[in-house]
């Protein structure tokens, strides 16, 4: 495993356009831009930046944003820190450190490739490995909360490189405190691996494109090689080659609402209850009155964004008229640019969606990309 351990350096970007830097290939200039490339320079840097009072903003792999066509009239950061070392490793386990620069697909290739289980079902997902805990980043039955010990968190309010544990992150659906509000940035990420040759199909698609039943085991190798065929069949896997690729991935999250709303759908809407817990035995001694049981909890299910807009009238491939941003070919999730578009272009078409789905079905879509200087809903 010791090869895994690699360093890598660079230099200032030739380019301060931001359209440069992020996968949908959108967005003006920096006012100031920096690529720190060691972690000492990202931790030196990213304080200098802070002291000064700049208005800051972090780009990673920058797979997860628009950025407005006037720019970003600011300090930008382009975290381009790469390295993986192991922490501590035996025959059945492995911790590893990796920072927050590391190309996140690379991290899942090499792990998968010397057999550590616990990320194979994350293959092929755009970004940094220091955005993954940020969002938790999740797929075909996984998320990295699964493996994530922790990260290393540079804070902004105290100015401290300190760690935290996955409970501080209080992760949840494509959420942490990080997004919710906590201000800093992500410097390293820790990661917990176990050898197996195998890895459990959690996820019904999955489990069909393999050919076997949800819960049973699958060399961790053909689960990496089919999430990679699944997503490149959805224009979800990022290749400069493809056309319907130069997008932000997934663009809207999978809505979560209370049960009562999904009822209201069509009977052939897809929904999955996420907090169906059991109700729990109440003893009461012979002779007592059992006190009335508690109103019974609202769940909440998990619709499918790709199903809401297509069913709210726009079907794979549609554009406004005379613009360059369009829904995938592909898949229902993904706004690509159709070759130099803007970001008002691809704002236009995200609101316009979202009005649909919300005209149509009363549900509220969230957008996944981090909006820079633009409104996407």
């Amino acid at each position: 495993m010791n090869d895994i351990v690699h360093r890598s350096s660079g230099a200032l970007a030739d380019s301060t356009m931001l359209a440069d830097l992020t996968t949908i290939r959108v967005g003006g200039p920096a006012h100031e831009l920096f690529r720190p490339t060691t972690e000492n320079e990202l931790v030196d840097t990213v304080r200098t930046v802070w002291q000064r009072g700049d208005h800051w903003l972090l780009i990673g792999g920058g797979s997860n944003m628009v950025v407005a066509d006037e720019g970003f009239d600011g300090t930008v950061i382009h975290i381009a820190t790469r390295g993986i070392d192991v922490v501590s490793q035996d025959d059945n386990s492995l911790r590893i450190r990796v920072q927050a620069g590391e190309p996140w697909d690379r991290l899942v290739e090499r792990l998968v490739a010397r057999g550590w289980a616990g990320m194979e079902a994350l293959s092929g997902i755009p970004g940094s490995v220091g955005a993954a805990p940020i969002q938790n980043i999740g797929a075909y039955g996984q998320e990295v909360s699964s493996a994530l010990e922790g990260i290393d968190f540079l804070d902004y309010s105290s100015g401290k490189l300190v760690h935290l544990s996955t409970a501080e992150l209080e992760l949840g659906y494509r959420t942490s405190v990080i997004k919710r509000g906590r201000v800093g940035v992500v410097v390293a990420a820790h990661f917990a691996l176990t050898a197996s040759p195998t890895s459990t199909a959690r996820y019904q698609q999955l489990a069909t494109a393999l050919s076997v039943n949800v819960g049973d085991e699958v060399p961790v190798q053909q689960v990496r090689d089919t999430v990679l065929a699944l997503r490149a069949s959805k224009a979800m896997v990022l290749d400069p080659n493809e056309p319907d690729s130069v997008s932000c991935g997934s663009f809207f999250t999978n809505p979560i609402v209370p049960e009562n709303i999904a009822r209201a759908l069509p009977a052939d809407a897809p929904r999955w209850v996420i907090d169906d817990e059991p109700v729990a035995d109440i003893v009461v001694p012979l002779g007592e009155t059992p006190a009335p049981p508690p109103p019974p909890k609202q769940r909440m299910v998990k619709l499918s964004a790709a199903w809401l807009i297509e069913h709210s009238g726009v079907p794979k491939g549609f554009r406004l008229p005379g613009s360059r941003a369009a829904v995938s070919t592909k898949h229902s999730l993904a706004i690509v640019n159709r070759t130099g578009a803007t970001a008002a272009e691809v704002s236009e078409l995200s609101r316009y969606i979202a009005a649909l789905v919300l005209s149509r079905y009363g549900i509220r879509l969230q957008p996944e990309p981090v909006a820079v200087g633009v409104e996407l809903t």
